[in-house]
């Protein structure tokens, strides 16, 4: 074998390494991205299945309060038929806002404020939208962290070869419902 050969083998090897690293690189971070976005899923489920226990618990007092107990139930179904990101912020957006509604109206209600009921259902959600924000945080710095590699070179090359698509971030739109769900009664 001559020099030249061996250089040439040398190169191809080292190039096809370094596309490997780089495919395994975008790989990693695109499941870091579906795990992510995983774990939004499960914290939202888990605030899903509260909300008809909240539901259930402000009915008995809230008797003339039906159209805000349907808001709720609604953008509740929503959230749950929403697909892809931008169509469950826009769900979440939704809930948020409807929540909210039933929170200002049970201010009207004290002896729905002191339930030992109502009391728990309000510790858990509040841990649950804790929960929540962190896994949208967790999510979009994934994203960011996979979008970055996707578009930096030379794993950009890579990325274009294989088809790796951006992601979107989990942005919520309104700025009234950046906020936390209030779910304090006192």
């Amino acid at each position: 074998m001559t020099t030249g050969l061996i250089i040439f083998i040398c190169a191809v090897v080292l190039l096809l390494i370094v596309v490997v690293v780089l495919y395994n690189g975008l790989v990693s971070s695109r499941q870091q991205v579906n795990n992510a976005w995983s774990q939004i899923d499960v914290q939202l489920r888990r605030r899903y299945d509260l909300i008809p226990n909240l539901v259930e618990t402000v009915k008995g007092y809230m008797k003339f309060e039906q159209e805000t107990l349907e808001k709720v139930m609604q953008a509740r179904a929503a959230a749950m038929d929403a697909h892809g990101v931008r169509q469950q912020a826009q769900a979440e957006t939704a809930l948020t806002r409807a929540l909210g509604g039933l929170y200002a109206v049970a201010e009207n209600y004290p002896d729905l404020k002191a339930s030992q009921n109502m009391l728990n259902l309000q510790e858990e959600l509040a841990s649950t939208e804790n929960k929540i924000a962190y896994a949208r945080q967790f999510y979009n710095d994934s994203v960011m962290n996979y979008n970055t590699k996707r578009e930096t070179f030379p794993s950009n090359m890579i990325a274009s070869m294989f088809s790796f698509k951006p992601r979107e971030l989990f942005e919520i739109e309104l700025p009234e419902a950046r906020e936390p769900v209030k779910v304090e009664f006192t």
